[in-house]
């Protein structure tokens, strides 16, 4: 039996975050909205935005579902970090998600795999 390809996953850890960033839910949806553009996927709705969590593990969370599947993004605003998976039955370029999303946050550093499902 012959294994099609059916998606790619990139799971990517951003690491000295700017603190006014992760805590922006407008710009938390601005996100969103870019990394579609940037990738060249197409948004299913609206950001889902929501901040939840107690102590050191309150903070913003988001879903961007695209019409070949969904970004998620969970930020750590205690530790200036944001994780970030982005899964699509289309393929799209892992290096302009890596440097868009390590530039929106402000990130020093970045840590990621990407892989074909």
């Amino acid at each position: 039996m012959k294994k099609e390809l059916w998606g790619q996953t990139l799971f990517l850890d951003l690491f000295d975050c700017n603190y006014s960033i992760l805590t922006n839910k407008k710009k938390l949806k601005e996100f969103g909205i870019k990394l579609c553009k940037e990738i060249n996927m197409i948004p299913f709705g609206k950001p889902i935005i929501k901040r939840f969590g107690k102590g050191k593990l309150e903070g913003y969370s988001l879903m961007q579902f695209i019409q070949t599947s969904s970004i998620t993004a969970h930020l750590d605003e205690y530790g200036l970090r944001a994780f970030i998976d982005i899964f699509s039955c289309k393929t799209f370029n892992v290096n302009k998600a890596k440097n868009f999303c390590k530039s929106f946050f402000g990130a020093k550093k970045a840590r990621y795999r990407n892989y074909y499902r």
